[in-house]
C-alpha cells in the first residue's frame, strides 16, 4: 500500500495547532479530542473516514480484551513497529500499564509528537523517553 507524503500530512496536523480541547469532537479551530485530531488529519489528507466512529470512553486505564483503536487503524492504515515509527507516523499510546491503547498522536519529528490534550488543546511538544516508552502501536497515513 502506497502511503502518504510525511510532509503533508505533518503539516496537516500543524494546521491544527491551537485547537480547544474537547471531547468526541473534530473540528479545526473548534475544537478536537485526539481521535478527533487524527480522524481531522485523514480528511484532509485522504478524504472521508470511511466508517463512522462509535461513541467512546476517555478512561486511559480502561482494560479490556481487545484494541479497538488499533483494530481500527489495522482496517486502513499500513501497521508499523513502534520503533521505526517516522515522522508523519499515527502512534497510539498505552497510558497506564495493562490497559488498551487509548490516546493518539502524530510524530512531527524524531522526538517531537502533536496531539490533543485535555485542558491543553492540540499541542505540539517533545517526544519524552517516558512518551516513547507508553508508544504501543504504530500506523501510516495511506495515500489515496
Amino acid at each position: 500500500m502506497k502511503t502518504a507524503d510525511p510532509a503533508l500530512v505533518i503539516a496537516v496536523a500543524r494546521s491544527w495547532l491551537g485547537t480547544p480541547y474537547h471531547d468526541q469532537a473534530s473540528l479545526r479551530g473548534v475544537g478536537c479530542d485526539c481521535l478527533g485530531l487524527a480522524r481531522g488529519v485523514w480528511r484532509e489528507v485522504i478524504g472521508p473516514e470511511p466508517f463512522p466512529i462509535p461513541p467512546y470512553s476517555r478512561d486511559w486505564g480502561e482494560t479490556g480484551p481487545r484494541e479497538v483503536l488499533a483494530e481500527g487503524a489495522r482496517r486502513m492504515m499500513p501497521e508499523i513497529t513502534p520503533a521505526d515509527a517516522p515522522p508523519g507516523a499515527l502512534v497510539l499510546f498505552r497510558i497506564m500499564p495493562r490497559a488498551i491503547a487509548k490516546h493518539v498522536g502524530i510524530l512531527t519529528g524524531p522526538d517531537t509528537f502533536l496531539h490533543a490534550y485535555e485542558r491543553l488543546g492540540v499541542i505540539e511538544e517533545p517526544l519524552t523517553p517516558t512518551w516513547a516508552r507508553k508508544i504501543a502501536f504504530a500506523f501510516l497515513f495511506p495515500a489515496l
